[in-house]
């Protein structure tokens, strides 16, 4: 017998969003404050549930999240489920997991960021050359957030930063990687983030 979805709840009155994009992060803060921009959207159009990371960020406990949220919560056909996480120090193996995952279903997907989620924040203000490691990513993005650690600045991520960021992601990924960027300098967040905010795309 197939499992049902439930009902999500909402306010009287509030119109029904049309697509439902599950993302399950790494990340404690940064990622669900980053994803909620995307609930703001003036037509209700999609509506983007992040499974926060609760300090469990290894990329099978990501994947374990999306796991048990599917066996409760059934997609519609035309939903999405995402899987987002960053290089850091995990092995191919480990990544190979969840790209394997990823290639199940047509809307299934994985967002991967080298070295770090705040790569592609970064490229909402500049195109970011000559990036060595995390701390160099984190110190550039501070240029431009300089109260990043307490959380993210709404105001600085508008449509054209957003436009902005998904155009500096696609020319990094060329030749188009067909699973994760392998080398610092490239994400595949753009891909998702085209899909939760296509008025940003030319």
């Amino acid at each position: 017998m197939s499992v049902k979805r439930r009902k999500l709840q909402r306010p009287l009155g509030e119109r029904r969003y049309r697509k439902l994009f599950v993302i399950s992060v790494e990340g404690v803060k940064t990622e669900p404050q980053y994803f909620e921009i995307f609930n703001k959207n003036d037509q209700n159009i999609i509506k983007v549930n992040c499974l926060k990371s609760n300090h469990q960020s290894s990329p099978l406990q990501v994947l374990k999240r999306m796991e048990t949220y599917l066996k409760t919560e059934e997609l519609k056909q035309t939903d999405e489920a995402w899987l987002v996480i960053d290089m850091d120090q995990w092995s191919a193996e480990q990544i190979g997991q969840l790209f394997a995952w990823s290639k199940r279903k047509e809307n299934y997907g994985l967002a991967l960021s080298n070295p770090m989620f705040e790569f592609w924040l970064l490229l909402h203000f500049e195109d970011g050359n000559k990036i060595g490691n995390a701390n160099e990513c984190l110190e550039r993005l501070k240029r431009y957030l300089p109260g990043y650690k307490k959380g993210i600045d709404f105001r600085k991520f508008t449509h054209e930063t957003i436009h902005s960021a998904i155009r500096r992601a696609k020319q990094r990924d060329n030749p188009k990687c067909i699973d994760w960027p392998k080398t610092i300098g490239g994400t595949t967040v753009y891909r998702l983030v085209e899909k939760l905010f296509p008025s940003t795309t030319p």
